[in-house]
């Protein structure tokens, strides 16, 4: 078998891997790309993009149920699924193919990734290859079930909800996560009878309890069956049913439904890769073990994106896979900083996204901090286009009223958040926020409230303690 030979060989030609291939030939290296296929990366094929194509369907269904609030009349919904799974599938093949077209234009191996050594990789049966250094970049896959009886009475995944030819009459979710409450609400909107349920006190559970609440409210007003605080036992079928057994404070109870969707995480995609001989030290729960610089335990292998565990986001998987290019290419030991690129946003209605240092992680660490809050309900041009729900917040430090953090549970909230990581990348505060102008009447002129907030909670604060100064001087 003869081999080839490069500077670098990536693993992975989803997001990550390919952000790397196209940083390690800016750089002038000699890159080649791994990949066992199918080609386009998990975002593309089976993640963000066509999840939100589909959802872009569900919102316009309630926007039209909506619409009487506004003076139009649209009469009777009917859903047609198979045309929004085709236009899913056309829009989804135009993207994929446009990536296949830059993956291709990189030397491309196809076919599973085994490490032979630290320094050779063999690809399928008939390929072998040497690289002096190796950017890992294999992404994540769904986590396997571990729950009695689900395998044998069957369920669905993500990556199957996505491809489904025709829509369950009931379904259960199992997981309140980002995926469970996404595609949750999608099916409910579609007219399927929905029920969540999840372990903790409310959906998105990382997120602040004043997030999450409102959301899980938000949804129940929808007619979504969210079970909070329920321990899911095990699952059964009866009379071509699906049951899921659980106990619902305190309390047993069979949940059925026609269909099961398991949305309870990923793991990173690293078996079969036999890191051990490539001296790279990883787990299969929570990924490759990497330093600040993205180097692993071999100094000249780097893992980036899902495979790390860290952070399951396509963003921070660009990212990171330019950051381990450049430190391959240059010998460098930069180190990545996740404060704001570990930003995220959840495609629900409303919409969730945070910047930053949450009211947890603040209060965790001790930092003493001041919050802004200002409700959607209370915002005129919101309250024109009559979406109401929701609220911004932001978090600034007590002593010099830098922003630390935002959030926000709104329409377009995805798109909101960036002038918030906008200001946090220049260290605003929220007095320099304030001077920033903002066009009227627009959804983002909505940050000015928080921050005037702040600041007002700042100026008080000192009135009260020049008297107290003043009276100790004396």
């Amino acid at each position: 078998m003869n081999v080839a030979r490069h500077d670098i060989v990536i693993v992975g030609a989803g997001s990550g891997g390919f952000a790397a291939a196209r940083t390690a030939r800016s750089l002038g290296t000699d890159v080649a790309l791994v990949d066992h296929g199918p080609l386009g990366g998990l975002c593309i094929l089976r993640g963000c993009m066509p999840s939100k194509t589909l959802i872009a369907s569900s919102d316009a269904i309630q926007d039209v149920r909506d619409a009487s609030e506004l003076g139009i009349n649209a009469g009777p919904i009917s859903v047609d699924f198979p045309h929004i799974m085709r236009r899913k599938r056309d829009i989804i093949a135009g993207f994929a193919q446009y990536r296949i077209d830059g993956i291709r234009e990189f030397p491309l191996y196809e076919g599973p990734a085994r490490f032979l050594s630290r320094t050779q990789l063999q690809i399928g049966q008939h390929a072998l290859v040497e690289a002096k250094k190796f950017i890992i970049a294999t992404g994540s896959v769904v986590t396997p079930p571990v729950l009695p009886g689900l395998k044998d009475a069957g369920y669905i995944d993500s990556d199957m909800a996505l491809e489904l030819a025709e829509l369950p009459k009931s379904l259960v979710v199992l997981g309140g996560g980002y995926v469970g409450t996404e595609l949750g609400q999608f099916f409910a909107r579609l007219g399927v009878k929905t029920t969540i349920l999840l372990r903790s006190q409310h959906l998105l559970s990382p997120e602040d309890h004043d997030v999450g609440y409102a959301l899980t409210d938000y949804f129940r007003d929808e007619g979504i069956d969210v079970r909070t605080e329920t321990l899911i036992e095990r699952i059964s079928s009866r009379d071509r049913k699906k049951v899921a057994h659980v106990v619902h404070h305190g309390a047993r109870e069979e949940i059925e439904a026609d269909e099961i969707l398991y949305a309870l995480g990923r793991a990173p995609d690293i078996a079969g890769l036999d890191l051990q001989a490539a001296g790279v030290r990883a787990h299969p729960k929570t990924g490759i073990e990497v330093d600040e610089s993205l180097r692993t335990t071999n100094p000249h292998i780097f893992g980036v994106g899902d495979a790390t565990g860290r952070f399951l986001l396509v963003h921070v998987a660009i990212y990171q896979g330019e950051l381990a290019a450049r430190n391959a290419v240059l010998n460098a030991a930069e180190p990545a900083d996740y404060h704001l690129e570990k930003a995220h946003t959840v495609f629900s209605d409303p919409q969730v996204a945070i910047v930053g240092d949450t009211e947890r992680d603040l209060q965790s660490t001790g930092v003493s901090y001041i919050k802004g809050v200002y409700d959607f309900a209370e915002h005129g041009k919101a309250i024109c286009i009559n979406k109401t729900k929701g609220f911004v917040k932001m978090l600034a430090a007590a002593d010099t009223g830098r922003i630390l953090g935002a959030a926000v549970l709104g329409s377009h909230g995805s798109d909101l958040i960036h002038e918030m990581i906008v200001a946090m990348k220049y260290e605003a505060t929220v007095f320099e926020f304030m001077k920033i102008p903002h066009l009227h009447p627009t959804m983002a002129e909505i940050w000015l409230y928080p921050a005037e907030e702040i600041a007002d909670k700042m100026s008080a604060v000192q009135i009260e303690e020049k008297p107290l100064r003043a009276q100790s001087a004396g």
